[in-house]
C-alpha cells in the first residue's frame, strides 16, 4: 500500500522539523555501520547488507528475512535503514491495522514498478505474528517469485506464529537484547548528537547507570526515559539529569546494588540465608531487590539449586528438582518472565522442611579423606572381572544382597580407617524422617549398630 497524501506530508514535515519527533525515532541509525548492537547481523555478506546494495549482484539477489527479538532491540531500525539505503521501492506495512486486501494492493504494485520500470519492492511488514494463516498465505506467490523482498519483524516464536511455508522461503534473523555497553553507546551518543538533546544536559554516571537498569536491553525504553528526564530537568532549570529527577520521571527507584561489588554477595547472601530460615517474604525481599537492579537470572537460579541441596535436602526430595527445573526456565525465557520463575522457586524452598544433614555428611566424609583415611578397600568390595583377580582375592567372599530375602548383606564396605563412622545424621524434618528410619534399619542389619 503506497503512502497517502496525508502520510507522505507527515513524513516530510518529520524530514524538515525532526525536533518534533520522539527522540528514539530521531536517533535512529541512518546506516548499518551506526547500529547498535546485533553485529552478528551486519558483517559483510551478510542478508541485511545485501538488502541494502552491498554485493547484491548477480543472479543470487538478496534474501527474504523474517527479525525476530523482544522489543527495542532494533527490528523496525534496521527496517528503517534498509529503507534510506536501499535504492528499491519500500512500502511498510503493520499486521495491526492492514489484512489481505492492503497485502495484495502493495503485490500488484511492486509487479507493476518490476514490469513498468523495473523496480524491485521491499516490503516491511511489522507485527507478523498478528496476521492469520491465510494473511500470511497471501504474502507466498509475492515471496516465491521474489515481486517483493520480505522483511517481516516479530517478537513471537516464529516457529509457532509464522507458517512453515512463509519461513521455508525466508531466513530467520534473531536479534539480541542490547548489552549495557551498547546501550551506554546509544545513550550517550543521544545525549551530544545534534539530532538528540545537543548537549543541553548532562547525564551522570549513577543517573545513567539507573537508566540502563531501568532500559532491560530495550533501545526504545532507555530513550524514551531519558527523553522525558531531560525535559524535567529542562523544566526545572537543572543542567544535568539528577538520579532523583530520573527516579520521579520513570517512578521507579533506584535500588542500591552493585552487581559487581558489594551489594551483588550481600544481598544474594541475605537471599539464601532467608530461606534458610523459612522467612519467605524477606527471601521475597531479596529477590526483588535482585530483579530490580537487573541481576543475571541465571545467576539467582544457580543460587537457589544450590540452596535446595545445602539447606533442604532429602527433608524435601522435590526441592532440588523444582530448582533445576526453574533454571532450565529461566535460561529459555529471561526477564521479565523470569521473576514469576523465581518467585515459584523462592517461595517453594523459604517453606520446605530443612535439613542440612546432606551437606554436613559429604563435609564430614571430605575431611576425613583430606586427613588420611582412605585405606585399602576391602578385598571382597574390588573389581574381580578380569583375568587373575581371583588369584589375588579380589571379589572373594563378596554377598550379593539380592540374592537375601530383605536385599541387604551385613558385610563391612568402608575401609578399616573409617569402618565405624557415621557421616550422615538425618533429621526426621519433614520427608527426611523416612530417611531416618532407613538409616537406622540399615545400619542395625549392617551390624553397625553397636550390637
Amino acid at each position: 500500500m503506497e503512502p497517502d497524501l496525508f502520510t507522505a506530508a507527515a513524513e516530510d514535515r518529520q524530514e524538515k522539523d525532526p525536533a518534533g519527533s520522539p527522540l528514539a525515532v530521531r536517533m535512529r541509525p541512518r546506516t548499518l555501520d551506526e547500529v547498535v548492537g546485533q553485529q552478528h547481523l551486519l558483517k559483510p555478506g551478510s542478508p541485511l547488507r545485501r538488502l541494502v546494495g552491498e554485493g547484491a549482484t548477480g543472479p543470487a539477489g538478496p534474501s527474504s528475512v523474517i527479525l525476530w527479538g523482544p522489543p527495542g532491540t532494533g527490528k523496525t531500525t534496521l527496517a528503517y535503514v534498509v529503507s534510506k539505503a536501499t535504492n528499491k521501492r519500500f512500502v511498510e506495512l503493520s499486521a495491526i491495522t492492514a489484512g489481505v486486501k492492503e497485502v495484495r494492493a502493495v503485490i500488484d504494485g511492486a509487479r507493476r514498478a518490476i514490469g513498468g520500470y523495473g523496480k524491485e519492492t521491499v516490503l516491511f511488514l511489522d507485527e507478523i505474528h498478528r496476521f492469520s494463516k491465510a494473511q500470511q498465505d497471501s504474502l507466498l506467490p509475492a515471496v516465491e517469485n521474489r515481486w517483493v523482498t520480505l522483511i517481516a519483524a516479530t517478537t513471537e516464536n516464529p516457529y509457532f506464529s509464522v507458517i512453515s511455508p512463509l519461513l521455508s522461503r525466508s531466513l530467520l534473523l534473531t536479534l539480541e537484547p542490547l548489552t549495557d555497553d551498547g546501550l551506554r553507546d546509544l545513550v550517550r551518543r543521544a545525549v551530544a548528537d545534534e539530532r538528540g538533546l545537543k548537549g543541553a544536559v548532562t547525564l551522570p554516571e549513577d543517573t545513567e547507570a539507573h537508566l540502563l537498569r531501568i532500559a532491560g536491553g530495550d533501545a526504545r525504553r532507555a530513550l524514551t526515559a531519558l527523553e522525558a528526564a531531560a525535559g524535567a530537568a529542562l523544566d526545572q532549570e537543572e543542567t544535568g539529569i539528577s538520579l532523583q529527577t530520573l527516579e520521579q520521571t520513570v517512578d521507579r527507584a533506584a535500588v542500591k546494588y552493585d552487581r559487581d561489588g558489594d551489594q551483588h554477595y550481600d544481598v544474594a547472601s541475605a537471599l539464601i540465608k532467608s530461606i534458610r530460615g523459612s522467612d519467605v517474604d524477606a527471601a521475597l525481599h531479596y529477590l526483588a531487590r535482585m530483579v530490580e537492579a537487573g541481576e543475571d537470572p541465571r545467576f539467582i537460579a544457580r543460587r537457589l539449586m544450590i540452596s535446595a541441596s545445602e539447606d533442604i535436602g532429602l527433608a524435601d526430595p522435590n526441592a532440588l528438582p523444582i530448582a533445576v527445573a526453574a533454571a532450565q526456565a529461566v535460561a529459555m525465557i529471561g526477564f521479565p518472565e523470569a521473576a514469576l520463575t523465581l518467585s515459584h522457586v523462592t517461595i517453594a524452598l523459604a517453606l520446605a522442611p530443612k535439613s542440612n544433614a546432606a551437606t554436613t555428611a559429604i563435609g564430614a566424609a571430605l575431611d576425613d579423606v583430606r586427613k588420611g583415611l582412605a585405606g585399602p578397600v576391602p578385598p571382597h568390595l574390588r573389581d574381580g572381572h578380569y583375568k587373575g583377580a581371583a588369584k589375588l582375592g579380589h571379589a572373594q567372599g563378596y554377598v550379593y544382597p539380592h540374592d537375601l530375602p530383605e536385599g541387604i548383606a551385613a558385610q563391612q564396605y568402608a575401609p578399616d580407617a573409617i569402618k565405624d563412622r557415621e557421616y550422615y545424621e538425618p533429621t526426621r524434618h519433614g520427608a527426611e524422617a523416612r530417611y531416618a528410619d532407613a538409616v537406622e534399619w540399615t545400619r542395625q542389619h549392617l551390624g553397625r549398630d553397636g550390637s
